[in-house]
């Protein structure tokens, strides 16, 4: 009689275990992104508030990295911040599984800044915004600043300093509803 007890009692615990886990498990469909140790991810909610932010350790694949079937049913967006390029998608998530909504694939290319002497070489692909903002600042001073509308596919823009001005110096970028920042020194 004692046994029969101990094995109706595993097996009620059991059970309950199991019922308790069922519905953790979705499948992970199509989200199938490479990243790169040095990459940060963002994944923020429908609201835009971030519930996730780091950087990320080792190369590997998206869904090994974060747990995407952790998350409650709804759309969030996921950005994968590159050297270059900042990678946007829309993950919708049901009760039963998880996905990229294709059609939100989006692509922010980031603004590269090479100071070479007394000069700032901004070059920017353009695909993505044909409009930017341009500020240059020397000790928290505003020296330059400039709205450009590109017609071309990539902007690039030489800027000269005053050579005799040495230290270090601030230039933004406002793009994309994004602002990028660039601290230098000549």
């Amino acid at each position: 009689m004692k046994n029969v007890l101990k094995k109706l009692a595993i097996v009620a615990l059991l059970l309950g275990t199991s019922a308790t886990y069922a519905n953790d498990s979705k499948e992970i469909v199509s989200i199938i992104k490479n990243v790169e140790k040095g990459d940060q991810i963002t994944v923020k909610d429908d609201s835009g508030e971030i519930i996730y932010n780091n950087v990320i350790a080792n190369d590997g694949n998206l869904t090994q990295l974060f747990d995407f079937s952790k998350l409650r049913k709804g759309d969030y967006t996921v950005e994968i911040n590159k050297d270059y390029i900042i990678e946007i998608n829309t993950i919708k998530v049901t009760d039963e599984s998880v996905y990229i909504v294709k059609s939100s694939e989006e692509k922010v290319f980031k603004p590269v800044f090479r100071p070479l002497d007394n000069k700032l070489i901004i070059s920017k692909i353009a695909l993505d915004a044909r409009e930017l903002d341009v500020e240059l600042y020397y000790k928290d001073e505003l020296i330059f600043s400039e709205n450009v509308e590109e017609n071309e596919d990539v902007f690039n823009r030489i800027y000269k300093l005053d050579k005799t001005n040495k230290g270090f110096y601030k230039a933004i970028v406002k793009t994309n509803e994004r602002v990028f920042v660039e601290y230098f020194r000549i």
